[in-house]
């Protein structure tokens, strides 16, 4: 069966007759004590809940966290949201899926994103910053795996290569806060940017478009981890400095800026403080990025309340390709714009 219908395109009154990805099932009771099936489902663009009020019981075991099913049923708006009036499901074999339709990975191109990543590697001037970072973002297989893993079970560059994706942005935007301020350590701040996040290979595991935290990663954290594995690796490079260690091992460590935001430590140094503060502007501006991608209609519009912002957001959708690339021309003298991506 070839999918036809994604999330994103769902409106209000739509049948829908497709194949999905069980994300999350939850079996409940109403009132009444009658059982009934929470159901999120997913695919490539998205995902959307609903209940399932007839034969929940029965149909539990066939959604299962990471199983496909077909489903029928109704589009319909509930508190301000889209949710799915199901009326119908089916088991449906894996073998019978192309993955692609049910896997979110980044939009950019990641060849490139690894490309410009190991560019400002070659930059940096401390000698053993950089044996470090070579370590980590060309020795394989952590190479590879860094490519591939998401930056976050949700919210923000959760999908397949979104730790690639969010490190190089945070690194970019280092680079250039780097030369606005003077006294910043440039070596220290982009190495910082790069490994900030690396604990997550080993925190997050991705089964298809499942991400979920390993044993390791919920006990430790990938703070913490990250922190680790830059001192496991730092001890096989020769006279590594151990002060440049613990400046490093500061900026993973404080990165989230506050204690009670997970960070053991509060940032204390200059390039911990430029760090805490980029690494939550790309973060919130990621969430802002999807929000607009999916929206439909033009000009400046509410998004739904947004629980990790504490906020409604005013926003107007992600200008179309053509537009965005003669914005691009346009702003460059050279009739050429250098970017990101």
């Amino acid at each position: 069966m070839t999918k036809t219908q994604f999330v994103k395109d769902l409106q209000e009154g739509d049948r829908v007759d497709d194949l999905f990805l069980v994300k999350s099932s939850r079996l409940a009771e109403t009132r009444a004590g009658k059982p009934y099936l929470q159901l999120a489902v997913m695919d490539r663009s998205g995902e959307i809940t609903g209940p399932i009020w007839e034969r929940a019981e029965e149909l539990a075991p066939h959604c299962q966290s990471g199983s496909f099913i077909h489903l029928q049923g109704l589009v319909q708006s509930y508190r301000q949201q889209l949710q799915l009036k199901i009326d119908a499901l089916q088991p449906w074999p894996r073998d019978e899926v192309c993955f692609a339709d049910f896997v979110p990975s980044c939009s950019k191109n990641r060849e490139e994103m690894a490309g410009q990543l190991q560019c400002l590697v070659r930059s940096v001037d401390n000698p053993y910053l950089k044996k470090l970072l070579n370590r980590f973002l060309k020795k394989e297989p952590m190479w590879q795996r860094f490519q591939e893993s998401p930056a976050a079970k949700g919210i923000h560059h959760a999908y397949l290569g979104g730790l690639l994706e969010h490190s190089l942005s945070v690194a970019v935007l280092a680079e250039t806060i780097a030369a606005h301020y003077p006294g910043v350590d440039r070596s220290l701040l982009i190495t910082g940017a790069l490994l900030h996040d690396v604990g997550k290979v080993e925190e997050l595991q991705m089964d298809l478009a499942l991400i979920e935290y390993t044993s390791r990663g919920r006990l430790k954290g990938h703070l913490v981890m990250g922190s680790e594995m830059v001192a496991a690796e730092a001890a096989g490079i020769k006279d590594f400095p151990g002060e440049l260690l613990e400046q490093l091992q500061h900026l993973i460590l404080s990165h989230h800026g506050r204690q009670e935001f997970g960070s053991p430590t509060v940032p204390m140094t200059i390039e911990a403080f430029l760090l805490s503060f980029l690494d939550d502007l790309d973060a919130k501006m990621n969430l802002m990025e999807q929000l607009r991608a999916n929206m439909t209609e033009s000009g400046l519009q509410w998004t739904e309340y947004q629980r990790s912002l504490e906020r409604f957001l005013y926003l107007s959708p992600m200008p179309a390709k053509e537009e965005q690339l003669e914005e691009e021309s346009n702003a460059s003298p050279s009739g050429r714009q250098q970017t990101l991506f």
